[in-house]
């Protein structure tokens, strides 16, 4: 593969969030290894909740099935709220059931690195996990490193996990190269 695809979506509708930071650190670690990557947080993925027919006429909705079908591999984050994934982050995550007719269903054989960030250990590794559910449920295939992040620890959370970071793209590409 040339030039992979790696689309990132979550983070929260704050310009600034933490969640926001880290996915595009992320993706600026797949462009270094020569990915072409997208952004996908805040506004471009406050969708109203899930509903087919809303799908179908919803400009920034196509635009976001079209970056997902265009993917080689896939990085979710989300902020822990209340012990699981935000609101936002799910909804996003829902509209790819307008995936279940194409010829690659949802995620399918898709690498997908997660990242979970909270003000706490417990909401960050229970969103974690939430996220590891429903990547499996699209039929994606979690990296084995994952991101929990407790961002109410002293210093910048991008420098504190940026070897684990390392590790889950250098996974997401390993799983490319296979």
């Amino acid at each position: 593969m040339s030039q992979p695809h790696v689309v990132a979506l979550g983070g929260t509708l704050r310009s600034e969030s933490a969640t926001g930071r880290l996915l595009a650190a992320a993706l600026e670690m797949a462009a270094a290894r020569g990915a072409r990557t997208t952004l996908l947080t805040g506004d471009e993925i406050a969708f109203p909740h899930y509903e087919p027919d809303v799908a179908a006429a919803n400009r920034a909705v196509a635009r976001y099935l079209e970056a997902l079908r265009s993917a080689d591999a896939v990085i979710v984050g989300s902020p822990g709220y209340h012990g699981t994934l935000s609101g936002l982050v799910k909804t996003a995550l829902d509209y790819a059931e307008q995936l279940r007719t194409d010829e690659r269903v949802y995620f399918d054989g898709l690498p997908v690195g997660l990242i979970a960030t909270a003000a706490g250990w417990q909401a960050a590794v229970s969103t974690l996990h939430a996220l590891r559910t429903i990547t499996h449920s699209l039929r994606g295939w979690p990296t084995p490193m994952g991101l929990a992040i407790n961002t109410a620890e002293p210093g910048d959370c991008i420098a504190r996990c940026s070897g684990q970071m390392e590790v889950m793209v250098d996974q997401i590409f390993e799983f490319l190269r296979r």
